[in-house]
């Protein structure tokens, strides 16, 4: 093997314990070790995930035997790509290797490191030394001009010239001259680009999904449509939630998301509060997919026509708003791939069908496919996938995917590399709440988003822990958090109990925890009435239509619209990433900070975790990530009213009264 060819990974004592490495093997391996380079899941076998037009901070350890200097790059390019750019690596130190790149386009990329001996480097490393230790350099002058010739050799035109010239120029100089010229930059990148790259060692292809903003930063509206009325007994329809689009951009929202907007069954359909029996006129759960007028391809008639969902969609771009549609893989006892295609469906020995249960809970209203049905392999998973790709030709880009983890793993991963490879800027949203194995696997398997257990995290420890949790690897590469407060199946205890400043407490905590957050229709005029010790809505949406009055007194309208327009100008708070916890001696106040890499952007946030007693704490300022000693003067001010003020010193003091406002967001400054 010559020198500068690359080693390929070979096998050692360490892949197989019960042998004994060979002498050919050995003489094999790379004499360079690459190891813990990141951001990397599982070894590579999943995509780490990252957003266009923003840096990707790639990290390695490189290093090798003995005192040789060596040269390592990063390489990237989208993924089947002949364009591959070439990145410097720097070290500060520690066999740490560090450099960053930007990604303009979405869609799957690779990166890959390169590591070599770099012999002029290391001539130079040795002559600076010699030389300012007044060491006598007379051979190793020698040495240089003997290097310079071995790049001679290895190149050809303008370079050759140049090194020529270099050569010449060397031999007329004085000694201490000669050593500058050696050691100066222009001889350095002339040697660098003629340099063979001894023992070069490249590591694997890693891959990287690359998604657009709106994967990370984005704030999400769920609607009922068909309760856009003012009137209980009046089906709402695709044209009049027209007339709540300027209301729900105004309050800083970019997605609209509906719940399933398809035909619903009539066999075993809910009735009020999930009662078993349904009366004439309930409309039923629309997560009863399927009747005589279609399936997961077609509208429920009583919401509009394909052409007023067309419109809808149109009108809400024009405001801004993006619609998103639930995506649930289950099926109504009418649902036509019953009749068309039973053998997707799993049936009881008595000839009935198997409809879904979640003991003691049933749901007589649905039944589930079978993915590896004999019949329904693979002719089941391509009909879902064309449903997915009819919604998105209809401009839906957008999908929340109703309880993934109980779907195959495989499954999700073939449908969304096979619809993203056609439409790379589709997002789905895991709707999981369930073990965090299995919560982290489907972002690894390509869902750009999911819901947390943030619902249920209110203490601060809590909180603590899991924003910690969040913002490490392995989840920081592979799992971004969509914080939603409340869902049509979900109303916290916490919501139920506190009244209107529990309902502030979780959406500052939300809004400012993560890049990406959500509330379902009715948070805003601070719903909570729920079923007896459950966490579920009473009169529960899903059974029936239900008006609101959305100027109802004591809403939290502007307070929401302000959160969002925080989060809008300051790009500190449109990601989860960036959070540290800061120190705040009350166990009733969370306090922490989110900042942008460059520090240009510091946003403090202080939540009240108790809606109903003022709260007072001291709590530092994190002068030292600023760069300030501990008494120095930094400019804050208040985000959700403007006031400004000066701080002096680290240790500051707050009271929260949660009757006026239960959380503090401040920016802080330098002093300029």
């Amino acid at each position: 093997m010559s020198l500068n060819e690359p080693f390929e990974s070979v096998p050692t004592a360490n892949d197989h314990p019960d042998q004994v490495i060979s002498l050919s093997q050995a003489l094999m391996a790379p004499r360079i070790a690459i190891e813990d380079t990141q951001p990397v899941l599982d070894g590579g076998a999943f995509a780490a995930k990252a957003i266009s037009n923003q840096p990707v901070s790639v990290s390695t350890k490189v290093f090798t035997d003995g005192h040789d200097r060596m040269a390592v790059v990063l390489n990237w390019c989208q993924a089947g790509s002949r364009r591959i750019h070439c990145v410097p690596m720097t070290s500060p130190g520690n066999d740490l290797w560090l450099a960053e790149f930007t990604p303009t386009e979405i869609g799957p990329h690779v990166f890959s490191i390169e590591a070599w001996i770099d012999p002029y480097a290391t001539y130079c490393y040795d002559l600076e030394k010699k030389f300012n230790a007044g060491v006598g350099v007379k051979l190793e002058l020698e040495e240089g001009r003997l290097l310079l010739g071995k790049g001679i050799e290895l190149s050809s035109g303008a370079l050759r010239e140049q090194l020529q010239s270099l050569q010449a120029t060397l031999q007329t100089l004085p000694e201490d001259e000669q050593v500058a010229l050696l050691l100066g930059a222009e001889a350095s990148q002339m040697m660098a680009a003629a340099e063979h790259r001894s023992y070069l060692t490249r590591s694997c292809n890693y891959p990287l999904d690359v998604d657009r903003p709106a994967a990370q930063f984005a704030s999400w509206y769920e609607l009922f449509p068909r309760s856009i009325t003012d009137d209980p007994q009046r089906h709402g329809t695709f044209n009049d939630v027209h007339q709540r689009l300027p209301m729900i951009r105004d309050m800083g929202f970019d997605v609209l998301y509906f719940p399933p907007i398809h035909p619903i069954g009539m066999q075993h359909r809910k009735g009020r509060n999930n009662s078993l029996q349904a009366q004439p006129g309930d409309p039923g759960s629309p997560y009863a997919i399927g009747s005589a007028d279609g399936g997961h391809d077609a509208i429920h008639p009583e919401l509009g026509t394909r052409e007023d969902f067309r419109r809808l969609v149109s009108a809400a771009a024009q405001h801004g708003l993006e619609i998103a549609l639930d995506f649930a893989i289950q099926c109504s006892q009418d649902h036509p791939w019953l009749q068309e295609h039973p053998g997707w469906f799993s049936w009881r020995p008595d000839g009935t069908i198997r409809y879904a249960e979640n003991p003691p809970k049933k749901y007589q209203d649905i039944v589930n496919v079978d993915f590896y049905a004999p019949d329904a392999v693979p002719g089941l998973w391509i009909a879902l996938r064309d449903v997915i790709i009819g919604w998105v030709e209809e401009g839906v880009k957008t999908f929340r995917v109703d309880n993934p983890h109980t779907k195959p793993l495989p499954f999700w991963q073939w449908l969304i590399a096979n619809v993203r490879s056609r439409y790379p800027d589709v997002l789905f949203l895991a709707e999981a709440f369930t073990k965090p194995a299995m919560m982290a696997r489907l972002g690894k398997v390509g869902y750009a988003q999911s819901y947390t257990y943030f619902t249920w995290r209110n203490t601060k420890q809590e909180l603590s822990e899991y924003f910690e949790t969040l913002n490490q690897p392995p989840w920081s590469q592979c799992y971004r958090p969509n914080f939603f407060v409340n869902t049509p199946d979900i109303n916290p205890f916490f919501l139920q109990q506190n009244g209107r400043a529990g309902f502030l407490i979780r959406a500052a905590l939300a809004t400012m925890g993560s890049g990406l957050w959500g509330m379902y229709s009715g948070f805003e005029l601070c719903e909570a009435a729920g079923l007896p010790g459950k966490e579920e809505y009473l009169d529960s949406e899903k059974y029936e239509i239900r008006p609101r009055d959305f100027t109802q007194p004591g809403n939290i309208i502007a307070e929401i619209a302000q959160l969002n327009r925080i989060r809008r100008q300051n790009p500190a708070l449109q990601s989860h990433l960036g959070l540290t916890l800061l120190n705040c001696w009350n166990d009733n106040i969370l306090y922490f900070a989110k900042r942008t890499p460059a520090r240009d952007n510091y946003i403090l946030i202080a939540v009240s975790l108790d809606p109903h007693n003022a709260q007072e704490a001291h709590f530092e300022l994190p002068l030292w990530e600023l760069g300030l000693d501990d008494g120095a003067e930094t400019h804050g001010e208040d985000l959700m009213n403007g006031h400004r003020w000066s701080w002096y010193g680290k240790t500051q003091f707050m009271r929260i009264e949660p009757w006026h406002q239960p959380f503090g967001i401040w920016r802080i400054s330098k002093v300029s």
